[in-house]
C-alpha cells in the first residue's frame, strides 16, 4: 500500500508560480504573431515570395499549437488549485476528528483513574489557587502543578504536586506574611526533577519573624533534586521595639538514583531595631538573620546540593540610654553528601555580616548637673560557615563555607553640660564592643576510595570598635563643677576562627587532605572619649579583639596523598588610645591592650606514601595604644596624672608541620610564630597652675609593656617511617618594643616607668628523620627580644630549637641559633641555642649546635 503526503500550502504556491509562468507565455505569444505570421516577400519574384509565404504558415501553426497548451496550462492550474483547496479541507477535517477522537480517547483513559483515585493517568495537575496545593500529575505522564502563592498574612503557600512515572513536580507557592514557603512536588519516580521550595513571607507584623522557605522537592530514579525556597526578611521594629528575625532558608531536595540535589534556600535578612524616643528609653535591636538552608543528599551518582547562604542581621536602634545591639548573622547551610558511588559533596554556605550597633543618646545638659550619655550599642556577631558535605566512595568533599563578619559597635553618647552653680557636667557615655567574627565551616570529608578532602572556610573578620562619647562640661559660672568623665572605648571584635580542616580527610586510598582555613581579621579597640571641662578624667581606650585561630590541615590518603596545610592565624587588633584629661587633678585615661596573634593550625599528616601538610603562621599581637595625658591643675590643685600606655598582645604560635608518610616523604615545617605587639608610651602628666599657691604637677603614666612573641611551631613533622627527612621547627616570633614612661608636669611631678621589651618566641624543634633513611629537621631559629623603653630592661632572646635525630642512616639536624636580646637600659639576655640533632646509627653526622648570641 502507497502513502501519499500533501502539503496544502505548498501546492497553493505552486499553482500561483505556474498561473504566473502562463501569462508571461500568453504575453510573449502575443507579441510575437505578427512578425511571425505576416512576412512579406524580400523581392517581387516567384521565389522571394513562396519564402515569405513558407515562413508565415509556420508562425501560423505555432500560434494555433501556443494557444492549445495556453488551454492545457490553465486547466492544469485550475486543477492544481482544486487539489490544495480540497486537501486543505480534508485536513482540517482530520485534525478535527482527531483531536475530537484523542479527547474522547484520553477522557476513556482518565476516567476510570480519575473516578478511583481521583488522579489522571495522563496530563499536567492543575495549579493551585492562593495557598492551595498544586494538583498531582497523571500516574503515567505529566508535571504537578505549581502550589498557590498565599495572599494571606500567617497563611503558608500550596505545596507543589507531585508527578507520577514520569515528568517534573510542582514548584511550591510563596508565603503570605510572616508563613512559610510551600513545599516542592516530587518528581516522577522513574524520570523527573524536583520542583524547588517557594518562598517564606516578609514579616510585616513587628516580633514576628519572616517565613522559612519551603523545601525542594525530591527527584525519583533519574533527576536533579529542587532547590529550597529563600526565607523571608524580618520587618524593622518601631520606636524602642527590635527587629524582627529573618527566616530560614528551606532545604535543596534530595536526588534520584542518577543526579545533583538541590541547593538550600539562602536565610532572610533581620529587621533593623527601632530608634529610642528619647534619652530615658532603650533602643531596640536588630533582628538575627535567618540561617541558610541544608543542600540536599545525592543517593548514588551525583554531586550533593550547596548549603545556602545565612542572611544579614538587622541594625540596631540608635539613641537611647543603651543603643540597640546589632543583630548575629545567620549561620550558612550544610552542604549536602554526594552520591553513594560517585559524587563530590556540596559546598558549605558562607554566614551572613552581623549588623552594626549604632551611636547612643548624648546626655541632658541641665543646671542640677548634666546627664549621662547613652552606651552605644554591641555589634552583632558574625555568622558561622556551613560545614562542606562529604563525598562517599570516590569524589570530592564539598569546601566549608566563610564566617560572617561581625558587626561594627555603635558611639557612647556625650554627656550633657551642667549649666549653672555647682553643677557637674555628665559623664560620656561607652561605645559598644565590636561583633565576633563567625567562625569557617569546616571542610567535606574526601571519598573513601579516592579523592580530596574539602578545604577550611575562613573566619569572619571581627567588628570594629569607634570612639566613645565625651564627657560634658561643668556649669560656667559659679563654683565650676567638675566636668564629666569621658567613656570608655569599646573593644574590637576578635576575628572567627577558621574552619577545621580536620573535617575533611583524603580519601582512604588516593588524595590529599584539605587546607585548614584562615583565621579572621580582629578590629581594633576604640578610642577613650575626651573628658568634660573643669576636670573631668579622660575615657580609657578600648582592647584590641584577638586575632582568629587557624584550621588544622587534614590527613591523605591511607596509600597516598599529601597533608593538607594548617590555616594561618589573623592579626589581633590594635588597642585604642587613651583620652586626655583637662584642667584639675584628674587624669588622662590608660591605653587599650592589644589583642593576641591567631595562631596557625596544624598541618595534616600524609598517608603511606606522601608529604605531611605545612603548619600554619601564628599571627602578629595588636599594638597596645598610648595613654592620655593628665590634666593641668586648676587655681592652686595639683595636674591629673598620665594615663598608663597599652600593653602590647601577645604573637600566635606557629603550627606544627605534619608527618610524612609512612613508607616514603618528607614530613611538613612547622609555621611560625607571630611577633608581638609593640607598647605604646604612657601619657606626660598634668602641670600644676601658676597663680596662688603652686599645685603639684602630675606623674607621668608609665609605659605599657611589650607582648611577647610567639613560639615557633613546636616540632617539624616527622619525616616517614621508613624514607624520607623530619620536617624543620618554625621560627619564634620577635618580642614586641617596650615603650617610654610619660613625662611628670612641672612642680614635683614624677616621670613615669618606662617598659620593658617583650621576650622572643623559642624556635620550634626539628622532627626526627626516617627509621631507614632521612635527615633530621633542622630546629628554628629563636627570635630577638624587643627594646625596652629608656632604663628598662630589654626582653630576653628566644631559645634555638633542637636539631631532629637522624635514625639509622642520616645526618641529624642543625640546632637553631638563639635570638638576641633586646636593648634598653639593661640589655636582655640572648637566647641560648639549640642542641644538634644526632646522626644515622649506622651513618650520619651530628648536626652543629646553635649559637647564643
Amino acid at each position: 500500500m502507497s502513502f501519499v503526503i500533501a502539503a496544502p500550502e505548498a501546492l497553493v504556491a505552486v499553482a500561483s508560480d505556474l498561473a504566473g509562468i502562463g501569462s508571461a507565455l500568453a504575453e510573449a505569444n502575443a507579441a510575437a504573431l505578427a512578425p511571425t505570421t505576416a512576412l512579406l516577400a524580400a523581392g517581387a519574384d516567384e521565389v522571394s515570395a513562396a519564402i515569405a509565404a513558407l515562413f508565415g504558415a509556420h508562425g501560423q501553426a505555432y500560434q494555433t499549437v501556443s494557444a492549445q497548451a495556453s488551454a492545457f496550462h490553465a486547466q492544469f492550474v485550475q486543477a492544481l488549485t482544486g487539489g490544495g483547496g480540497a486537501y486543505a479541507a480534508a485536513e482540517a477535517a482530520n485534525v478535527s476528528a482527531a483531536q475530537s477522537t484523542d479527547q474522547r480517547l484520553l477522557d476513556l483513559i482518565n476516567g476510570p483513574t480519575q473516578a478511583l483515585l481521583g488522579r489522571p493517568l495522563i496530563g499536567d495537575g492543575a495549579n493551585g489557587g492562593p495557598g492551595q496545593d498544586g494538583g498531582p500529575g497523571g500516574l503515567l505522564y505529566g508535571n504537578g502543578g505549581n502550589g498557590g502563592t498565599s495572599t494571606t498574612a500567617g497563611v503558608a503557600g500550596g505545596n507543589g504536586g507531585a508527578a507520577g512515572l514520569i515528568g517534573n513536580g510542582g514548584a511550591g507557592g510563596g508565603g503570605g506574611a510572616g508563613a512559610a514557603g510551600g513545599n516542592g512536588g516530587a518528581g516522577g519516580w522513574l524520570y523527573g526533577n524536583g520542583g524547588a521550595g517557594g518562598a517564606g513571607g516578609t514579616s510585616v507584623i513587628p516580633g514576628v519573624a519572616g517565613g522559612n522557605g519551603g523545601a525542594g522537592g525530591s527527584a525519583g530514579l533519574w533527576g536533579t533534586g529542587g532547590a529550597g525556597g529563600d526565607g523571608g526578611n524580618g520587618r524593622s521594629g518601631p520606636v524602642n521595639v527590635a527587629g524582627s528575625a529573618g527566616g530560614n532558608g528551606g532545604a535543596g531536595g534530595a536526588a534520584g538514583l542518577f543526579g545533583d540535589a538541590g541547593a538550600g534556600g539562602n536565610g532572610g535578612k533581620g529587621g533593623a531595631g527601632g530608634a529610642a524616643f528619647s534619652i530615658n528609653f532603650t533602643a531596640g535591636d536588630g533582628g538575627a538573620g535567618g540561617a541558610g538552608g541544608s543542600g540536599g543528599h545525592a543517593l548514588l551518582w551525583g554531586a550533593g546540593g550547596a548549603g545556602g547562604n545565612g542572611g544579614s542581621g538587622g541594625t540596631g536602634g540608635a539613641g537611647g540610654s543603651t543603643a540597640g545591639a546589632g543583630g548575629n548573622g545567620g549561620a550558612g547551610g550544610g552542604g549536602g553528601t554526594g552520591g553513594l558511588l560517585f559524587g563530590n559533596g556540596g559546598a558549605g554556605g558562607h554566614g551572613a555580616a552581623a549588623g552594626n550597633g549604632l551611636a547612643a543618646g548624648n546626655g541632658v545638659s541641665s543646671s542640677g548637673g548634666g546627664g549621662a550619655g547613652g552606651t552605644g550599642g554591641a555589634g552583632g556577631d558574625g555568622g558561622a560557615g556551613g560545614a562542606g558535605g562529604n563525598a562517599r566512595l570516590w569524589g570530592v568533599g564539598g569546601a566549608g563555607g566563610a564566617g560572617g563578619d561581625g558587626g561594627a559597635g555603635g558611639a557612647g553618647g556625650k554627656g550633657g553640660s551642667g549649666l549653672s552653680g555647682n553643677a557637674n557636667g555628665g559623664a560620656g557615655g561607652d561605645s559598644g564592643r565590636g561583633g565576633t567574627g563567625g567562625a569557617g565551616g569546616d571542610g567535606g570529608a574526601a571519598g573513601l576510595l579516592v579523592g580530596t578532602g574539602g578545604h577550611g572556610g575562613d573566619g569572619g573578620a571581627g567588628g570594629a570598635a569607634v570612639k566613645d562619647g565625651d564627657g560634658g562640661a561643668a556649669a560656667g559660672t559659679g563654683i565650676a563643677g567638675a566636668g564629666g568623665r569621658g567613656g570608655a572605648g569599646g573593644s574590637g571584635g576578635s576575628g572567627g576562627d577558621g574552619g577545621g580542616g580536620a573535617a575533611g580527610p583524603a580519601g582512604w586510598l588516593f588524595g590529599d587532605g584539605g587546607a585548614g582555613g584562615n583565621g579572621g581579621a580582629a578590629a581594633a579597640g576604640g578610642a577613650g572619649g575626651q573628658a568634660g571641662g573643669g576636670g573631668g578624667n579622660g575615657g580609657n581606650g578600648g582592647n584590641g579583639g584577638n586575632g582568629g585561630n587557624g584550621g588544622n590541615g587534614a590527613t591523605g590518603g591511607w596509600l597516598y596523598g599529601n597533608g593538607g596545610a594548617g590555616g594561618q592565624g589573623a592579626t589581633a587588633g590594635a588597642g585604642g588610645a587613651g583620652a586626655n584629661g583637662v584642667s584639675s587633678t584628674n587624669g588622662g585615661g590608660n591605653g587599650g591592650i592589644g589583642g593576641t596573634g591567631g595562631s596557625g593550625g596544624a598541618g595534616g599528616n600524609a598517608g603511606l606514601l606522601g608529604v605531611g601538610g605545612a603548619g600554619g603562621h601564628g599571627a602578629s599581637g595588636g599594638a597596645g595604644d598610648r595613654g592620655g595625658a593628665g590634666g593641668t591643675g586648676f587655681i592652686s590643685s595639683d595636674g591629673g596624672a598620665g594615663g598608663d600606655g597599652g600593653d602590647g598582645g601577645n604573637g600566635g604560635s606557629g603550627g606544627a608541620g605534619g608527618t610524612g608518610g609512612l613508607l616514603f616523604g618528607a614530613g611538613g615545617n612547622g609555621g611560625p610564630g607571630g611577633s608581638g605587639g609593640a607598647a605604646d608610651i604612657g601619657g606626660n602628666g598634668g602641670a600644676g597652675n601658676g597663680g596662688g599657691t603652686d599645685g603639684n604637677g602630675g606623674n607621668g603614666g608609665s609605659g605599657g609593656g611589650a607582648g611577647s612573641g610567639g613560639d615557633g611551631g613546636g616540632a617539624g613533622g616527622n619525616g616517614a617511617w621508613l624514607f624520607g627527612n623530619g620536617g624543620a621547627g618554625g621560627g619564634g616570633g620577635k618580642g614586641g618594643n617596650g615603650a617610654g614612661g610619660g613625662l611628670g608636669g612641672g612642680s614635683f611631678g614624677l616621670p613615669g616607668l618606662n617598659g620593658s621589651g617583650g621576650d622572643g618566641g623559642d624556635g620550634g624543634n626539628g622532627a626526627p628523620g626516617g627509621v631507614l633513611y632521612g635527615n633530621g629537621g633542622a630546629g628554628g631559629q629563636g627570635s630577638s627580644g624587643g627594646i625596652g623603653g629608656p632604663g628598662a630592661t630589654g626582653g630576653a632572646g628566644g631559645k634555638g630549637g633542637d636539631g631532629g635525630d637522624a635514625q639509622l642512616i642520616g645526618d641529624g639536624g642543625n640546632g637553631g641559633n638563639g635570638g638576641a636580646g633586646g636593648t634598653g637600659g639593661t640589655p636582655g639576655p640572648g637566647g641560648p641555642g639549640g642542641s644538634g640533632g644526632l646522626g644515622g646509627l649506622l651513618f650520619g653526622q651530628t648536626g652543629t649546635a646553635g649559637v647564643s648570641p
